[in-house]
């Protein structure tokens, strides 16, 4: 919180007296600065103790700033500051000035940890008269927090009597001071170690913060922050070959170093993991940013300043694309570049095991992929992300080794210290940092019951999943990768409800040939075996383009030309992708899924394009299955209205939860202050799943769920009940869902539900819960 920059205008302008002032302030502060520097270092090396120590950075502050006080408050146990040091003002005993964090305009710095700047203190609402802080007689006022490991312990704040106008460059030295005093105060010689550990402990903002989930677990471990800078020592070299030569052999060293973590844990072999890291390996190879970095050589610079120097050039012209591809692209080059560095500099980052602890939570703003295989994968227990989503690559691995994810954590990354106790919920997008015992004690039981139920699951993931009441559920997989499937068996999944082949797609540089795309739907229903798998058509365009596919730049794509309106304006793309599905099928029966389908009309026209392919297939002597099921993923509202029409001619329904919500409630899921707005679990929403569970069961046309709700076990609980017996999910849900179904009496549930779904509220999220408590229904993720 900042004086307002419009009353400084004005008064600059109306007073020129003021505009001498601020200049001459501006030059103050630079020669302070530099002064401030040296005198610091003087001061702190000093054997003096560390109140005089204290004092005597105090004195100097407002000497070097011509401030007429400055002040140190401490912050002690019980959330409240005191005057521990100050030039400027009498107090009549040694410590006078105490104040709640949160009062007047030193608590307010404590409570926010920002700084505040203020040419005239009065006009501030926070402000408060006290005689022991001089009252009105100094007039303006700056102050900073000081931290450590994000923790407010203190605040460094100067006054004047005039009115004076602090600018940033003064702020900057105060904040430069309080790192100084952040370490003096926590040394233990101002306060207590005892009482200062506590404030530490349990005064880090915020210690509770909801990201979002981004790999399913539960973790309890010791912050590490992933902080891959290095020091440079020579930035100008005048031996070109020699820099050369440097450059070479830490690109042949860093090359091998890759090649050898890729290929330590042969369980990342065939997992999504691998293709990810494997283009990673690629791009170190790449010969145009090698290239780049020797150019960078021949102009004069080290071998080193030349990878920061290419490294801040690429990072400058990638960080206009707005584009999620590019952006991983922009860490990864980040990652392989520190490497690089660490090659040249002999500081090889392989992280020490005597100095790492034995739970590591990996906390970072920014890492490539293949950082997280330089930890120990028996330490790693979580990792942190200040963004993040399902398709970040860091993300993706993280999940491939087992490990929590939480993103979205800006505020938290903050705070955070290495070495601080933090708790990953990687079920419930949580994160806690600095718990109480309270809080580990029930999550760490909670980790035990989870291993107690994964070890009872292994028992019976095979068995078909059964309700009380009867009703037989099957219970699928997604999957948009041919190295995905192999988790079918290990999972317990009854088959593949979702198989999104746009994915494959995507990590291709041109449109795939009829035989290419055959051989890959081919090979995942030779690993399915006989269960069965729903092929999704290309769902591309929107959140999902291809760099070989030109589509129109749209203002909202998830409106947009995409998915099946992509086949319906260029028949094709569907006609190629219908030709290779038949001869990948080889004569095994095939289930084909059309995304986005909004009208009856759509579906009649690629039921056509259909039978041309199968008629081509019988004309070149390929065998064509007995049964295509051709069905429709229902995930636009409008085709609520033509069901009646369309059951008659469809083979099957899947209901895409995630787009139906989106635009059922005119809502962009993407948009972080809408995440939670409206409930899956409200009237609405089971409202309209009821009519459509309804609908099919009356026309004896089979119906599934594929969304992100049939994942959840308390949101399948509900889906069961309403009539779905076939739920598609992540591999990672499965346990979780299937355990929860042989606890569930449908017969109970149902005439329940079908009450509250008359109700007006916003959601019936806790009755559903308490429900399923009073029931003993098992919704618990895993603990």
């Amino acid at each position: 919180m900042k004086s307002d920059p419009k009353n400084w205008a004005q008064m600059i302008k109306s007073s020129p007296a003021a505009r001498e002032r601020a200049a001459s302030g501006f030059m103050d502060a630079q020669a302070a600065s530099r002064q401030l520097l040296a005198s610091l270092r003087d001061i702190t090396a000093g054997t003096a103790p560390a109140k005089n120590k204290l004092d005597d950075i105090v004195r100097l502050v407002a000497k070097e700033l011509r401030a007429d006080v400055c002040s140190c408050f401490v912050v002690r146990s019980g959330d409240f500051l005191e005057l521990f040091s100050t030039t400027g003002l009498k107090p009549d005993q040694p410590h006078p000035a105490r104040m709640r964090v949160g009062e007047g305009l030193v608590g307010d710095i404590a409570a926010h940890a920002t700084s505040l700047s203020l040419s005239d203190a009065a006009l501030h609402p926070g402000f408060v008269a006290r005689p022991e802080t001089g009252g009105f007689e100094f007039r303006s006022f700056c102050g900073v927090p000081v931290l450590r490991g994000g923790v407010v312990c203190g605040v460094l704040l100067i006054q004047d009597r005039r009115q004076r106008i602090y600018g940033a460059e003064v702020v900057d030295i105060l904040q430069m001071v309080s790192m100084v005093l952040a370490e003096l105060v926590t040394s233990g010689g101002i306060v207590a170690i005892q009482e200062i550990s506590a404030v530490l402990s349990s005064g880090g903002k915020p210690t509770h913060s909801e990201g979002v989930s981004l790999g399913r677990g539960l973790a309890i471990g010791q912050a590490v922050l992933y902080e891959p800078r290095l020091t440079m020592q020579n930035i100008v070299a005048e031996d070109t070959g020699e820099q050369k030569f440097r450059l070479q052999q830490a690109v042949a060293g860093m090359h091998e170093a890759i090649n050898r973590m890729l290929h330590q844990d042969i369980s990342l072999t065939g997992t999504e993991t691998r293709d990810i890291l494997e283009a990673y390996q690629m791009f170190a190879r790449d010969r145009g940013w090698l290239a780049r970095i020797e150019a960078a050589v021949d102009k004069g610079l080290s071998a080193e300043a030349a990878v920061q120097s290419t490294l801040n050039e690429t990072r400058a012209r990638m960080m206009q694309i707005n584009d999620s591809y590019i952006r991983e692209r922009l860490q990864d080059l980040e990652d392989l570049s520190n490497r690089l560095l660490s090659h040249l500099m002999r500081q090889q980052q392989e992280k020490s095991h005597e100095k790492l602890p034995d739970d590591i939570i990996l906390v970072a703003r920014s890492m490539g992929p293949a950082a997280l295989l330089d930890y120990d994968r028996n330490r790693l227990k979580g990792v942190i992300l200040e963004k993040g989503s399902h398709s970040n690559h860091v993300a993706i691995v993280a999940r491939s080794l087992g490990i929590p994810v939480v993103g979205q954590c800006a505020d938290l990354l903050n705070y955070v210290a290495s070495g601080d106790q933090v708790i990953v919920d990687g079920d419930h997008g949580v994160v806690y940092l600095r718990p109480s015992q309270y809080v580990v004690d029930l999550y760490a039981r909670s980790m035990e019951a989870r291993a107690r139920r994964t070890s009872m699951y292994r028992r019976m993931q095979h068995q078909q999943s059964v309700t009380k009441d009867g009703i037989m559920v099957s219970v699928q997989m997604n999957a948009g990768l041919l190295s995905e499937v192999g988790a079918l068996q290990n999972a317990g999944a009854d088959g593949i409800g979702l198989f999104r082949t746009e994915l494959s797609f995507m990590g291709l540089k041109k449109y795939p040939l009829v035989v290419t795309q055959a051989e890959l739907y081919g090979r995942v229903l030779d690993q399915a075996g006989d269960k069965p798998v729903v092929f999704r058509t290309l769902d591309i365009g929107g959140d999902k383009p291809l760099p070989y596919f030109k589509a129109p730049e749209e203002e909202n794509p998830a409106l947009g030309w995409r998915a099946v309106r992509i086949g319906m304006d260029r028949p094709a793309v569907l006609r190629t992708q219908f030709r290779a599905l038949i001869r990948g099928a080889k004569g095994r029966n095939i289930k084909i899924m059309l995304p986005l389908v909004t009208e009856v009309a759509e579906y009649d026209r690629a039921r056509a394009l259909l039978e041309m392919e199968k008629k081509r297939a019988r004309r070149d002597n390929i065998p064509v299955p007995e049964k295509i099921e051709l069905g429709v993923m229902l995930e636009v509202p409008a085709l609520l209205w033509q069901l009646d029409t369309l059951l008659p001619t469809v083979d099957f329904i899947s209901v895409g939860t995630n787009d139906l919500m989106q635009y059922l409630y005119a809502v962009d899921r993407g948009n972080d202050a809408l995440r939670n707005r409206y409930d899956s679990l409200s009237p609405a929403m089971l409202g309209v799943l009821k009519t459509i569970a309804d609908k099919c069961r009356a026309a004896g046309v089979p119906v599934s769920v594929c969304g992100e709700m049939a994942g959840q076990p308390l949101e399948a609980m509900v889906l069961i009940a309403l009539g779905y017996e076939t739920l598609s999910l992540s591999a990672q849900s499965v346990e979780a869902v299937k355990m929860m179904i042989p606890t569930l009496d449908t017969g109970c549930l149902l005439p329940y539900l079908e009450q509250l779904m008359k109700a007006r509220d916003h959601s019936l999220r806790e009755r559903l819960l308490s429900f399923a408590r009073d029931h003993q229904v098992n919704i618990a993720w895993n603990g």
